[in-house]
Order: C-alpha cells, then structure tokens, then sequence
C-alpha cells in the first residue's frame, strides 16, 4: 500500500496514522521502565469510550468475511501472531482494496461502516474493543460475503 501525506485538516494526533477510515495507533511508552530491565508498559489511549472488549482467535486459512459494524467503532490490538486487515470502499471490488500488517502490539481503529476482514498468516489472538456493545447493537454485523 502507498502511503500518502494526510492533508492538515485530515490530521489525527502524532501517536496515530491514517489509512482511509482505518488508523494505526501508536503507545506511549515510559522509557525508564525498558531502560532499568523492569520490562515495558506500552499505553493507547482511544478519542471514545470502550464499552466491551473480546478475545478472538484467527487460523490461517479460515476468515469471517468482509463485513462492516453500523454501530461501533472497532479496535483491534494485536496480542500474538501475525495476519493482514483488508479494506475495501467497494465490497465487491477487490481492486480496492488496502491492507494493514498486523503483527504483535499492533493497534488498529476502524470507523462505522468500513467493509474489513482479517486474515491469519499465523495462528493470531486479537483483542477487538468496541465503543457500543455488540448484543445491544441490532445489527451488530453485516456480511457482505463469506
């Protein structure tokens, strides 16, 4: 994927990057903490509210589909593995597509109604984190294929 300067008023904080409707987060670390051998506390600090957080499992070979969430904003932090999170601005078009690496300690925000899936090149856990709640939110999913 190409990687294109955000025009100024498309700017998000320093800590993150753009991709389309799709943000990589980026921690804040206390060095002091790597320096003295005490290990390392990395911090992301979403701009909205979580209101429930899932473990998920992915295996390379097997995907849940493109689908879009109507009502939450979706983040994914990448806790083991590694995989690819696929967009697309027209589902059925896969000339569209853009693609974000997905590897340990990577956190991703995806907007309201953007079609994604991942997919596993290793066995991968995620944790999604969601700002509404997935069984008060009617639909909470929508496929658009398998």
């Amino acid at each position: 994927m190409e990687i294109k300067d955000i025009p100024a008023d498309e700017k998000v904080a320093s800590t993150t990057r753009k991709y389309k409707k799709v943000e990589i987060l980026r921690p804040t670390c206390n060095l002091d903490t790597v320096r003295d051998g005490r290990g390392g506390i990395f911090t992301w600090v979403p701009p909205e509210p979580i209101v429930e957080f899932n473990m998920l499992y992915f295996r390379p070979g097997k995907t849940r589909g493109f689908h879009y969430h109507p009502h939450f904003i979706e983040y994914l932090l990448v806790v083991d593995g590694s995989g690819v999170l696929v967009t697309r601005e027209d589902p059925e078009d896969a000339d569209c597509e853009e693609f974000i690496h997905l590897s340990k300690g990577v956190c991703t925000r995806t907007e309201y109604n953007v079609y994604h899936t991942v997919y596993a090149i290793t066995d991968m856990t995620i944790i999604a984190m969601l700002t509404h709640q997935w069984d008060h939110s009617d639909p909470p999913i929508i496929r658009v294929d398998d």
